[in-house]
């Protein structure tokens, strides 16, 4: 079986002490060499509970464990060779370069009061390229268009090198082809033996790409499995109700919103 890149073991949590619990007994671990997608409605958990995997938040009960430490207890430095985030929205830094932006995600890796090595260069630009956006490396973040920025927070995240990648709906502001590509990318990572970890509302998307899915419910992991496994009436229904439309493509299960009335 493949190594074990994080887990959270009964993991709740919440955004302050005073809040509300967003995660409840919470429990999923990453691997190498597999794209896991987190599902759910608006609201269920699934940022809340990357931020949690890395460390980002604490936890009132359970553990965090990047590897076999405790993700809390890790240095921005140690997390940050462990795991890469992608996160839902670009900073406000419109006046950075692309490519320096990029490039900045190997800051655990870059030598201090030195200039970057010709290798991190290239994992930079090379990121990019991946991404789509090779030809913005020289252009401000505030020129390019919103989805062009985020392919950049992607590329961001693969130059950073860690083994583990984290990505909160990666897809969004995104246009079809490049929803598409991001995905291609993913299971591209995984299948060179990273382990990624991404949330997304895109249904149709995690069952053609996910090795396995896990599916959020009010703070829970109330299901995981294969996508033919969870993509299916029985378990999604309860959750997102009955306008949902079924099929199956190449052998995998496809869902997608459907305008017709519930049964």
């Amino acid at each position: 079986m493949s190594a074990v890149l994080a887990a959270l073991q009964r993991a709740d949590c919440a955004h302050g002490e005073d809040l509300p619990l967003v995660l409840r007994q919470a429990d999923l671990v990453a691997r190498a060499g597999e794209l896991v997608v987190l599902i759910g409605k608006n609201g269920s958990g699934k940022s809340t509970l990357l931020s949690a995997m890395a460390g980002l938040l604490p936890l009132r009960a359970g553990r965090a464990l990047l590897g076999d430490a405790d993700a809390a207890l890790l240095s921005t430095k140690e997390r940050a060779l462990r795991v890469a985030i992608v996160p839902q929205d670009a900073p406000p830094l419109f006046d950075v370069l692309a490519f320096d932006f990029v490039l900045a995600g190997r800051y655990a890796r870059l030598p201090r009061w030195r200039p970057a090595p010709d290798a991190d260069l290239r994992a930079a630009q090379q990121a990019l390229e991946a991404c789509g956006v090779g030809d913005d490396a020289c252009k401000p973040l505030r020129e390019l268009s919103g989805g062009a920025r985020r392919r950049v927070l992607v590329a961001r995240a693969i130059a950073q090198g860690a083994p583990l990648l984290l990505a909160d709906e990666p897809t969004n502001a995104l246009d079809p082809e490049h929803k598409l590509q991001v995905f291609d990318l993913l299971a591209q990572l995984a299948g060179r033996g990273l382990g990624v970890l991404a949330c997304t509302h895109e249904l149709d998307l995690a069952g053609q790409y996910a090795d396995r899915i896990a599916l959020l419910d009010d703070g829970r992991v109330a299901a995981q499995g294969a996508p033919a496994e969870i993509l299916r009436p029985a378990l999604l229904e309860p959750i997102y109700g009955r306008r949902l439309g079924y099929a199956t493509q190449c052998g995998a299960p496809l869902v997608w919103p459907s305008r017709s009335m519930p049964r």
